[in-house]
């Protein structure tokens, strides 16, 4: 089943490759979306995908930053905007 996942990542998640990761994974896995960083330090993701390759997209990042991440928080819903591709906004 198609989703989409919301995640503000909240940590010393900026300056570290955060974004470009994302998007190299993202892009690996066939994920749609974007990802930017928040002027309050924190990194927002956008993606939708098939449940387990959104489930493997998070796991990834997690692993590969799972020193800079202090807190998540998530939010599961239905796909909602037919994202094409995956890109970094600024």
């Amino acid at each position: 089943m198609e989703k989409q996942v919301h995640v503000y990542y909240i940590g010393r998640v900026q300056g570290v490759g955060f974004r470009f990761s994302a998007e190299d994974i993202a892009r690996d896995l066939g994920v749609s979306g974007w990802v930017k960083n928040l002027s309050d330090g924190r990194v927002e993701l956008l993606a939708e995908a098939e449940e387990r390759l959104l489930k493997d997209f998070l796991a990834r990042i997690n692993q590969l930053f799972a020193s800079y991440i202090q807190d998540t928080d998530i939010k599961w819903q239905e796909r909602t905007q037919g994202l094409k591709d995956f890109r970094i906004e600024f």
